[in-house]
């Protein structure tokens, strides 16, 4: 049994996943503001109770690792190191970039396209982070380095810099959308139809567990992004 849990903006989001069966059990999404800390671990507590699943059936653990809020990325990862140190028998654990919870929907429609996706979210204050994610990356997992993080004049120059087709994909804004006419490489897609969700972070973390990219304790650890 997989847990996921994302806390690294505004909307949280946990999730129960069954690895054998690849099914999700359950899954509540909401929008946490700054409560993540006070709500998080009784949402667990409900759905265990709810399913009727004991901590003892989880064998494994999935978490957004950032870009997002520093206090929102580093909830999630601890209550995630707190429940695999409270566990009887050491669980596998997954740590994954935000953004690529964020593309997961889209990857393969994009991809019968040839189209890359550029990922983003609102990191604040007119302030972007973006990822781009070529076709055949589905199991990528950009480090720091390979985010981009600015204003959208440099969201911008990056997007016009992307070779070939991009599908932008996000919770877009009025500002980006209009900048977004003016490429004609560029595709915006309705990032609120695959709102970034902990069914889709189990899934994918369960892919990634099968393909042997499990973290450890101690290599967990959150992206944090400053502006250049």
């Amino acid at each position: 049994m997989l847990l996921a849990l994302d806390t690294a903006t505004n909307t949280a989001s946990v999730a129960l996943y069954d690895q054998t069966a690849d099914l999700l059990l359950a899954e509540q999404t909401w929008q946490a503001r700054r409560r993540q800390t006070e709500e998080t671990i009784p949402v667990i507590q409900e759905m265990l109770v709810r399913l009727e699943i004991g901590t003892d059936q989880i064998d494994a653990l999935a978490v957004t690792t950032g870009p997002g809020s520093f206090t929102g990325v580093r909830i999630a990862i601890s209550v995630a190191k707190g429940i695999a140190l409270g566990l009887e028998k050491s669980p596998q654990i997954i740590g994954l970039p935000a953004l690529c919870v964020t593309t997961a929907p889209f990857f393969a429609p994009a991809q019968a396209t040839g189209a890359t996706i550029c990922a983003f979210l609102q990191a604040g204050r007119g302030r972007y982070n973006w990822a781009f994610f070529p076709p055949g990356s589905e199991l990528y997992r950009p480090s720091a380095d390979e985010h981009g993080f600015g204003k959208l004049d440099a969201f911008q120059n990056g997007l016009a810099a992307a070779e070939g087709p991009v599908w932008l994909v996000g919770e877009m804004t009025p500002e980006l959308a209009e900048s977004a006419t003016g490429l004609p490489n560029l595709t915006a897609v309705d990032g609120v139809s695959g709102l970034r969700r902990a069914g889709m972070l189990a899934r994918l973390g369960s892919r990634h567990l099968a393909a042997g990219h499990a973290d450890t304790l101690d290599t967990l650890e959150p992206i944090y992004l400053r502006e250049p």
